[in-house]
């Protein structure tokens, strides 16, 4: 049978389910997450694949790549949807989340894997930065609505406005594992971390974030109104945003992954309430959603077929529970304690910390640029807790949010009932 006719039929029916699947699920205890895990299991444990899985280990510099731009898109969408200005005090929750929250992760994730798992600290310190970022790709369930449509309670701000920051802040932390890898050759690494992978990485794509995102937004809004990018009506205009602000930040040897969101806000930031902002988010999602379905199947087939479970015993079991049951709720609410934040809405930001492509992008990315004892089995570690909050996460999601915001809306109704009263 032709090959590429298959490859053909394949595509297709993934376009059609990316389009079907969120419509039939948007009631149901899952999440397409889910339902592309399970097909690409159902697809590595037959026999209808003309190839071999493949262990991610084995094309390390591809799979950075694949996850590398659905990350990157992911975060543009997730920048466009906020409403809410960039500020201090109405932001104070994810500087707390970002601040407080994700160190203790990545320090608690460290002790375990070294201790529990056995690893090396370099190795363990790489699991832990890995798995620290809430992912910007699989919690669109949880995030807030597109612009201007009034969705933005702080539970979904701060999850939202969390993982766009996140994925970049965990980079420092990956390439502190890097350097630790490869002490034995730079002894003095510390010093050059701080200077390079902390302040100037940072400072560059935060600058190069702030400038594109300026720039393009004249481009988009503010030209004279035949040249204006926005009366085109495309939505792929995201797209090009998107490279622009990730290459630039790149080739200023910043971190990308915070241009690239911190872009996106400026943009909305030089016309909030312009409706291009609209299709400029749905393009992104879409295509979001389009790639990741296609991760996420392969995700599956490696899972049976590739080998990526195959070294999973107690220790990792007892280390991806604690990670997703302890670790990540324990270090949110301590992130929380003081703010105010209601028990209900506290305990979902505490606990929906869902792991996902941007750990796999990380453990790809430092396991590409230095060289780690057990890298196999941190794959295995890594891939057993992104399934975990796939189908803990997904499946619970949906009904915890909808009873979340029913009971904050009965409070306010309350309050409001009480105000009138008096």
């Amino acid at each position: 049978m032709n090959f590429y006719i298959l490859v053909l039929l394949g595509f297709g029916c993934l376009v059609l389910l990316t389009a079907w699947l969120p419509m039939v699920l948007s009631r149901a205890p899952l999440s397409l997450p889910i339902i592309c895990v399970a097909i690409g299991a159902a697809l590595g444990a037959s026999s209808w694949l003309p190839w071999p899985v493949p262990h991610p280990e084995d094309h390390l510099a591809l799979v950075e790549r694949l996850t590398e731009l659905v990350v990157i898109i992911s975060l543009m969408g997730a920048g466009l949807k906020l409403d809410r200005r960039l500020a201090w005090r109405s932001w104070i929750l994810t500087w707390r989340l970002l601040g407080i929250a994700m160190p203790l992760t990545i320090l608690a994730l460290a002790l375990l894997g070294y201790g529990l798992l056995g690893f090396s600290a370099a190795t363990a310190l790489l699991l832990a930065a890995s798995l620290a970022p809430t992912d910007p790709v699989l919690a669109s369930d949880i995030q807030v609505g597109p612009p201007n449509s009034g969705e933005e309670g702080e539970t979904r701000f701060a999850l939202t406005s969390e993982a766009g920051l996140n994925d970049a802040l965990a980079f420092p932390f990956v390439n502190a594992a890097i350097a630790l890898a490869a002490a034995s050759t730079q002894p003095d690494w510390l010093g050059e971390w701080l200077a390079i992978d902390v302040v100037w990485k940072l400072g560059a794509g935060l600058g190069v974030g702030l400038l594109t995102g300026r720039l393009l937004g004249f481009l988009v809004f503010h030209l004279p109104n035949r040249a204006k990018l926005s009366r085109t009506g495309d939505g792929f205009v995201a797209l090009g945003i998107t490279c622009v602000a990730y290459a630039v930040a790149e080739l200023a040897h910043g971190y990308g992954f915070l241009a690239v969101f911190v872009a996106a806000l400026t943009l909305r930031a030089t016309e909030r309430d312009n409706e291009f902002h609209e299709k400029l988010h749905d393009f992104a999602e879409e295509l979001e959603r389009l790639l990741m379905m296609a991760i996420l199947v392969a995700f599956g087939a490696m899972l049976i077929a590739g080998g990526l479970l195959w070294g999973v015993g107690w220790r990792e079991l007892a280390f991806g529970l604690i990670a997703i049951v302890v670790v990540r709720p324990l270090s949110g609410w301590i992130a929380l304690i003081g703010t105010g934040v209601a028990t209900g809405e506290r305990a979902v930001i505490s606990v929906y910390g869902i792991r996902g492509i941007g750990s796999i992008y990380y453990l790809a990315y430092g396991l590409g640029h230095a060289s780690f004892e057990g890298a196999r089995s941190a794959w295995s570690t890594l891939s057993l807790i992104i399934l975990m909050s796939i189908l803990l996460h997904g499946a619970s999601v949906s009904p915890v949010m909808r009873r979340l915001e029913r009971t904050l809306d009965q409070a306010a109704g309350r309050a409001g009932d009480g105000r009138q009263s008096r």
